[in-house]
């Protein structure tokens, strides 16, 4: 009967270090959950930041390129006026 008793005892020890091991290893799984859901949400904000800035771009070179164009159009001017003078 001490036999039984002893591997009764053996059966239950590894049952309660199953239950741990399961135990820590949701506690992982939820760490991990966590972890990818703060990486998923930096992801979003960057490509939010991103498309803001492509936006701006694009409004910055829609504006300074008419600029830049009129301002050379001056520049040929007063470059034949001067010569012509």
């Amino acid at each position: 009967m001490s036999e039984n008793g002893q591997v009764i005892s053996l059966l239950t020890r590894i049952e309660e270090n199953q239950r741990t091991a399961l135990e820590v290893q949701q506690r992982q799984l939820e760490l991990a959950q966590a972890q990818l859901e703060r990486s998923n949400q930096s992801v979003r904000e960057s490509l939010e930041l991103q498309r803001v800035a492509v936006s701006r771009q694009s409004q910055i070179t829609k504006l300074v390129l008419p600029l830049i164009g009129v301002l050379l159009l001056l520049l040929a001017y007063l470059l034949v006026k001067w010569r012509i003078l």
